[in-house]
């Protein structure tokens, strides 16, 4: 069975534009990538030349001598004893970062227009430093992410119509219909054992068997602990820095202390490690906000985050104890609040949201601030009944220098509106878009 991914739609926008650049597709291991781009060629090439520098490291030697593209692609078709139509082919350069002489190519590639580029990997943000000259306006970079909650929704059984009358319900404040508002809630808490990654989310799909997806999601955390061992330059401090997540993230207070690490910790020293977690693609940083107003980057202090996991599904694999069966019946036993929050950041960041939160002792912590244009609107996420008590939002929003128009709480109600502050279920994270403006495809002349 594939899983329909909406990041699709790029890809067939990326080639409809004229003169489009190289695409390079960026993001975590196991998060689809490789798959997604071969479904694309099936169904929009001829010809497709994969190269995989994992698995075929002599396929370096393509790269090594001159550069020019006639140089170039006679060694790609001579490497790989396949012939190439142009415009029909796709050359497919997969694990990229393994060969940083390919991303420098790629310009001289682009240039020559016989054939479309894609690449991919997984460690991007870690190697690229090693890349000998990177293709500037020349390549078109994507993101991908694990499935968002809309992607999971639709695998799941949802109907698009069904998730579009959710979302008018939840724009225009109104409730969302009771039949359709308790299945979303119940697909909410599967999400958050499940999570979404592909395979993890397949498993899911073809069994319901939560033991199978565990051991799915465990793989791919040994996965990750692998290139931790493999890449990173103090594999020691970043090997810390990942096993203590769930830990940190289980606290009241989830900002992470480099003293749970170690009581000399200092963040000079642990400040790349953090950073290496982070350009893998394997975590998610919500830094603080000191002011709640835009530019939310500009206020950001970079020495104060939270961290989460890319995925809430690993972030349940990783945790201590059996903790898949009491999230999907929803047992309050359970620290529902670092489960939320990592799954709300994850939908966020799918979503094109940077992330910070805001936190001073004479307000309280409110769980994320996000932007939408020259808006800034606080959003609290609420795991408990007594969602409507939010001490540390109602503060931020009594400010009245900060002239704040509109909040959010994410919580197990329905749609509500109740002055400033409107009531949303967990769910409807899906439904928070970034104002994005339109995707360029076009190579700088």
């Amino acid at each position: 069975m594939a899983l329909t991914r909406s990041i699709y739609s790029q890809f067939e926008a990326w080639k409809e534009a004229p003169r489009h650049g190289a695409l390079l597709v960026a993001g975590a291991r196991q998060v689809g990538k490789t798959f997604l781009i071969r479904q694309f060629a099936r169904e929009n090439y001829e010809v497709l030349l994969e190269i995989n520098f994992v698995e075929t490291p002599s396929a370096k030697s393509i790269f090594e001598g001159d550069l020019d593209a006639e140089t170039l692609i006679a060694n790609l078709t001579a490497f790989s004893g396949t012939a190439l139509k142009p415009g029909g082919t796709l050359v497919f350069l997969d694990e990229v970062q393994e060969c940083p002489k390919a991303r420098t190519a790629i310009k001289f590639l682009v240039d020559d227009g016989r054939f479309d580029y894609i690449e991919s990997g997984s460690l991007l943000g870690v190697l690229s430093g090693e890349v000998p000259s990177l293709p500037v306006g020349y390549e078109q970079m994507l993101r991908m992410h694990p499935l968002s909650l809309t992607e999971f929704f639709l695998e799941n059984g949802v109907q698009q119509e069904t998730l579009d009358l959710v979302r008018r319900c939840c724009e225009e404040g109104r409730p969302v219909p009771t039949v359709a508002h308790k299945r979303l809630m119940r697909l909410f808490r599967l999400y958050l054992a499940v999570g979404g990654m592909p395979a993890a989310v397949q498993e899911f799909v073809e069994t319901s068997d939560l033991a199978r997806v565990l051991r799915v999601q465990r793989d791919i955390v040994g996965m990750y602990r692998q290139d931790i061992a493999k890449y990173a330059a103090d594999k020691a401090h970043v090997h810390m820095i990942f096993d203590a997540l769930p830990a940190e993230l289980d606290k009241k207070n989830k900002r992470f202390k480099l003293s749970d690490l170690a009581k000399s910790a200092r963040m000079e020293r642990y400040a790349s490690d953090f950073m290496w977690l982070v350009d893998a693609g394997v975590a998610l940083p919500c830094y603080n906000a000191v002011a709640p107003q835009a530019p939310l980057a500009v206020n950001a202090r970079h020495n104060l985050f939270k961290l989460f996991l890319c995925d809430v599904g690993l972030l349940s694999a990783a945790s201590v104890g059996a903790v898949q069966f009491d999230l999907v019946q929803g047992d309050v036993s359970v620290n529902w609040g670092s489960f939320l929050e990592n799954a709300l950041a994850q939908e966020l960041a799918v979503n094109g949201f940077d992330l910070f939160y805001y936190d001073k002792s004479k307000i309280g912590e409110v769980d994320f601030l996000i932007q939408k244009g020259s808006r800034v609107i606080p959003l609290e996420a609420k795991s408990g009944v007594d969602y409507a008590k939010h001490v540390a939002l109602d503060n931020l929003m009594a400010v009245g220098e900060w002239q704040l128009g509109e909040a959010m709480v994410l919580c197990r109600g329905n749609v509500e509106r109740c002055g400033r502050i409107t009531y949303l279920p967990w769910y409807a994270a899906a439904f928070l878009k970034q104002d994005a403006l339109p995707e360029r495809f076009i190579v700088e002349a």
